[in-house]
C-alpha cells in the first residue's frame, strides 16, 4: 500500500506540473492565437471582435494566477478551447475525431511488434549461438536501422503506386460510410496494413534484440544453473523460471511505448495521410494553432503518465522486491 501512494502521489505531482508547463508556455511566447487570427483577417476584424476572441481562447488581460484557475477549471472539463487549424470546432471534438484511428493504429502495430519480437526473441536466446540466432537479430537491426519515412515511402510506392495491391492514402474508402459493416471493417483493415506493417518491420528488430541479451543474462544466473543441476526438463526452466524474470524488462519497455502511442505514429500518419492526432499535430503546427497543440501534448503526456503508473504495478506484481523498497 505504501509503495501505491507513493506512485500515486509521484505521478499527481508531474501531471500537475505538466498542466502548469502547458499552461505558461504558451503564455510566454510572442503573440497569442486571436492575435494571429487578427492579422490574417486584417481589415475585417474590429478591435472589440478581437478582444472577444482573445477571451475565447483564454488569453485575457487579467492577472496570471486568475487566469490559471480558469486554466485549470476548463481542463478538468475537457474544454481546450476552440481549434484554429478547424475553426469553429472546439479542440476537444477535434481530439475525439482523431484518437480513434490513431489508438487502433499505435495499439495494433506494437501488439504485432511486442509479441513477435518477444517470441522470437525467446528463441533465439534459448538457441543462442546458433545459426538462427546469429542471422535473425542483425538482420532485423539492419532493416530498422534504416530511416522510417524512406522505408515507408519505398514501401508505399511499391505496393500501392505501382503494384496498386494496397491503398494510397486515408484509413478507409472515402465511398463508405462510417459503420459497423463488414465491408467497412475490411476497408479500415486493407487500409491498416501498409501502416501497421511498415511500423512492425522497423521496430520488432529492438523487441527481438532486447528479448535475447537479457533472456542469455537470466539462464546465466545462480539459480537457472542450480535448477539445471537439479534434472529439472530444459522447457520448464525456460518458461517457469527464466522468462517471468527476463520479461520485467520487456513490459517496461512495452508500457513506455503504449504511452507514446499517442505521438509515435507521427512520420506513418504523414506518409500515408492517415488520419489520427499525429496529422492533427502537424495541421495545428503550421496553423499556429495553440489550443489544439495544447490539448495533444496534454494528452501524449497523460498517455505516458498513465501507462507507466500501469507497468508499476504490473511490475509490483511480477517482482514482489519492487512492493518492499
Amino acid at each position: 500500500m505504501r509503495y501505491l501512494l507513493r506512485r500515486i502521489g509521484l505521478y499527481a505531482i508531474a501531471a500537475w506540473a505538466s498542466l502548469t508547463l502547458n499552461f505558461i508556455l504558451p503564455r510566454t511566447m510572442p503573440g497569442d492565437p486571436a492575435t494571429q487570427i487578427f492579422i490574417r483577417l486584417a481589415g475585417r476584424m474590429k478591435p472589440e471582435e478581437l478582444a472577444v476572441l482573445k477571451a475565447a481562447y483564454g488569453f485575457t488581460e487579467g492577472p496570471l494566477l486568475d487566469q490559471y484557475v480558469t486554466y485549470l477549471s476548463h481542463v478538468l472539463r475537457g474544454d481546450f478551447g476552440v481549434s484554429i487549424s478547424s475553426f469553429p470546432a472546439r479542440v476537444s471534438d477535434v481530439i475525439v475525431t482523431s484518437i480513434g484511428w490513431t489508438l487502433l493504429l499505435g495499439i495494433v502495430a506494437l501488439t504485432i511488434s511486442y509479441l513477435v519480437g518477444t517470441t522470437l526473441g525467446v528463441i533465439v536466446g534459448w538457441r543462442r549461438g546458433g545459426r538462427l540466432d546469429s542471422i535473425m537479430p542483425p538482420l532485423l537491426i539492419f532493416i530498422g536501422s534504416f530511416p522510417y519515412f524512406w522505408l515507408a515511402m519505398l514501401v508505399l510506392y511499391a505496393l500501392a503506386f505501382s503494384l496498386g495491391w494496397m491503398p494510397m492514402a486515408h484509413s478507409y474508402d472515402l465511398n463508405l460510410s462510417p459503420e459497423w459493416s463488414w465491408p467497412f471493417i475490411g476497408s479500415v483493415i486493407h487500409h491498416l496494413i501498409l501502416p501497421a506493417g511498415t511500423i512492425v518491420l522497423v521496430s520488432v528488430g529492438g523487441w527481438v534484440l532486447g528479448m535475447r541479451n537479457t533472456l542469455v543474462g537470466v539462464l546465466a544466473e545462480d539459480y537457472i544453473t542450480m535448477a539445471e543441476a537439479k534434472g529439472l526438463p530444459e522447457g520448464r526452466i525456460v518458461f517457469h523460471y527464466a522468462l517471468r524474470n527476463a520479461l520485467l524488462p520487456n513490459i517496461t519497455s512495452f508500457g513506455m511505448s503504449l504511452g507514446f502511442i499517442l505521438s509515435g505514429a507521427l512520420l506513418t500518419e504523414i506518409v500515408f495521410s492517415y488520419p489520427g492526432l499525429g496529422f492533427q499535430l502537424i495541421k495545428a503546427v503550421t496553423n499556429l494553432d495553440y489550443p489544439l497543440m495544447q490539448g495533444l501534448f496534454l494528452m501524449i503526456t497523460f498517455g505516458v503518465l498513465g501507462a507507466n503508473f500501469i507497468v508499476d504495478l504490473l511490475y509490483s506484481r511480477l517482482d514482489p522486491r519492487v512492493r518492499a523498497r
